[in-house]
């Protein structure tokens, strides 16, 4: 008898596209009815990267998989249909798209192995892709010093931003004095266009629950925190879920898998401030005390939960772990460039194709992840350059796009790796108005508690506001980069210290732009709408009357088959009448 299923991806992404509808459908009565005595199994999975194409489902007949993008209940009906008659549809087949093979093609699943292949919630899919294989390796046949000697010789660096030697930070820890140790997985994950932390604790729960285990086995750690944004509410139900499954299952608690091993994990859930992704804060904030960074040293591997020695890793690096216990160093740091090793996950988003999470080897190239995996820019516009590493990391102008992706390289650019968020932008992005954006950003998330970060944010903003509203000077611009370089300096924590990234960046690859709104009090892009005028175009316009229809502030007069006129003071740039015109006879300048 002949094995059928249907996976249905269930994370966020296929959820917000309308993946629930369509398993709530798979498990209906009508389909039961439908289907009469042929057996189907209704399965979940999560994000398998592939946002771009979802919601996803896959059909399994044995050993024959296919996999459907863009499913709505009206295609899940012809996949039923196709399941009762034994003709499949042909159509939004994603694995035979071509395009799909180049998104797929060059990445490395190490940290994402098993998301959009196991079912998250059953604790059960996961042992059978060799789950816990590494954490029973790890209690019953090596030692902790040989564990952390492993993760040393993996090369692995912390995934969270700083890349930090993950095996040098835990023998900090089992050198630390102290009755009770802790450990932290960083699951806040505050950057904009950011969401691989949350697409791992939706997708594959256990992975990160074995790498802490792991972890404190190691480095004698008695107590973990998950400590999680409350505004990933899946994320936080699985990875609950799963610490309950893994206590019973006795991978977690007391006596773990029989011996005196014992450790647990409380998920702790934060009220998604940025600066709580800064160590210190992190560790106020699981005080229940406001979110404010301390003076280091001492360090948290000194003094951190409860005066206590604690570590802090992030969801990808525990991700890492299992992996690398159970099948060695040479398996990850196989993947190598420069002082960087393994492979990195980033959430690809803006003006690029195929948007999604990606996982791709160290050494790659910016300009291979972007234009082979993404498929390059999505608009009529070319690329113009990359924000990679957050709201604290850089723009990467597309001259640059053959940088090499490891810290190192990353580094020499002015950018961060950052935790893995790179948003793509095309010509049509005015870079003084990101670097604006990001600062706000970043503004309105300052704790506040030293001077520098708190006022010299402030001050670096107004400055930018000015320039982008026609109202900056060249010596604006001088103080720009003063003050950067000041609150870079002199800030306490290194969310403040990188802050004026996106500032320096944009100053040393697109400083012309910044002289063009100063000077000429022009924004190249059209973006700044204190610098533009929409134009109508009088040889072109035909009087069609469809600008004055749409125009949300009734700025264009006209009569019809004669040429409209633009009143650019009522005028609020908002580019729609732009976009409506079949004629082309409407344009910023």
């Amino acid at each position: 008898m002949t094995q059928k299923m249907v996976k249905v991806g269930l994370g966020s992404c296929g959820i917000a596209a309308g993946a629930l509808d369509v398993y709530d459908y798979f498990l209906s009565d009508d389909v039961k009815k439908n289907l009469g005595d042929t057996h189907l199994t209704v399965s979940r999975t999560s994000c398998i990267g592939l946002c771009f194409a979802e919601p996803i489902v896959e059909f399994y007949e044995d050993n024959k998989k296919i996999a459907y993008g863009h499913v709505d209940k009206n295609f899940a009906k012809k996949i039923i249909d196709g399941i009762l008659f034994g003709s499949l549809p042909p159509e939004n087949r994603i694995l035979d798209d071509e395009e799909v093979k180049k998104y797929i093609g060059p990445q490395v699943k190490l940290a994402l192995k098993n998301c959009g292949v196991i079912d998250p919630e059953n604790i059960e899919d996961y042992i059978e892709r060799s789950g816990y294989s590494a954490l029973k390796k790890a209690v019953h046949d090596i030692t902790n010093t040989k564990i952390i000697d492993t993760i040393k010789e993996s090369g692995l660096r912390g995934r969270g931003g700083a890349g930090f030697l993950t095996g040098q930070k835990w023998e900090f820890l089992l050198k630390a004095e102290g009755e009770k140790k802790y450990l932290i997985c960083n699951a806040d994950e505050g950057d904009p266009g950011a969401f691989m932390d949350r697409a791992i604790l939706e997708g594959d729960p256990h992975s990160v629950i074995e790498g802490m285990i792991i972890s404190a086995k190691a480095t004698g750690a008695q107590l973990g925190y998950i400590y999680c944004r409350t505004e990933y509410p899946l994320a936080i139900k699985r990875i609950t879920k799963a610490i309950t499954d893994a206590r019973e299952k006795k991978f977690l608690g007391n006596n773990i898998l029989e011996t005196d091993f014992s450790f647990d994990i409380i998920v702790k859930e934060g009220a998604g401030a940025f600066v709580c992704g800064e160590e210190t804060a992190l560790i106020m904030s699981i005080h229940d005390r406001r979110g404010m960074p301390n003076l280091r040293p001492p360090f948290p591997a000194e003094k951190g939960i409860n005066g206590s020695p604690t570590n802090i890793n992030n969801v990808e690096t525990f991700a890492n772990v299992p992996g690398i216990i159970a099948n060695g160093a040479e398996s990850f740091n196989k993947y190598k460039s420069g002082n960087s090793t393994g492979t990195k996950v980033f959430a690809l988003a803006g003006k690029v194709k195929r948007v999604g999470l990606v996982e791709v080897p160290m050494g790659i190239t910016i300009r291979e992840v972007v234009q082979e995996i993404g498929g390059g820019s999505s608009t009529k516009y070319p690329l113009k350059a990359v924000q990679i590493g957050g709201p604290a990391g850089g723009c990467i102008p597309k001259n640059l796009f053959d940088t090499q992706i490891n810290y190192d390289s990353i580094n020499a650019t002015g950018a961060i790796m950052g935790s893995g968020g790179l948003v793509v932008m095309d010509t049509s992005s005015c870079m003084v108005d990101v670097a604006r954006y990001f600062l706000q950003f970043t503004q309105d998330e300052s704790c506040g508690k030293c001077t520098f970060c708190r006022i010299g944010t402030k001050r670096m903003l107004e400055i930018l506001q000015r320039i982008t509203e026609g109202k900056g000077s060249e010596n604006d611009i001088i103080l720009l980069e003063e003050l950067s370089n000041h609150v870079r300096k002199t800030s306490l924590c290194g969310l403040g210290q990188l802050a004026p990234n996106p500032v320096l960046t944009t100053l040393k690859y697109f400083k012309e732009e910044y002289i063009a709104h100063v000077k000429e009090k022009k924004c190249p892009a059209g973006v700044c709408r204190s610098l533009i005028k929409i134009i109508i175009a009088p040889e072109k316009c035909t009087g069609c009357t469809i600008c004055t229809k749409v125009c949300p502030a009734n700025a264009i007069s006209g009569e019809k088959k004669k040429t409209h006129i633009i009143n650019n003071e009522a005028c609020t740039k908002c580019g729609i009448c732009i976009q409506k015109c079949k004629f082309d006879a409407i344009y910023k300048n």
